[in-house]
């Protein structure tokens, strides 16, 4: 399931008993996902690891928004 929001994501995340949200910011979408899946994209045959913020869905989309605001202004070459 890909969501437009952390909100949604967290939403989705309850809904499924999931205990991660991501921010897949090469796809540009968020989701919910079990610990240790890797998000991504098949091209010509080759799974191509998209670059992904994950944290633990317990977290409030304002929580959520600021950590991931916090890692990005950190990590500017990421």
């Amino acid at each position: 399931m890909m969501a437009i929001s952390w909100k949604e994501a967290k939403d989705y995340a309850a809904r499924e008993g999931l205990p991660q949200v991501f921010h897949d910011c090469d796809a540009k979408t968020f989701g919910a996902c079990q610990p240790g899946v890797v998000q991504g994209t098949f091209k010509d045959g080759v799974f191509i690891e998209h670059r992904c913020i994950c944290m633990p869905a317990h977290l409030s989309p304002e929580e959520l928004e600021a950590k991931e605001r916090n890692f990005l202004e950190n990590n500017p070459d990421w």
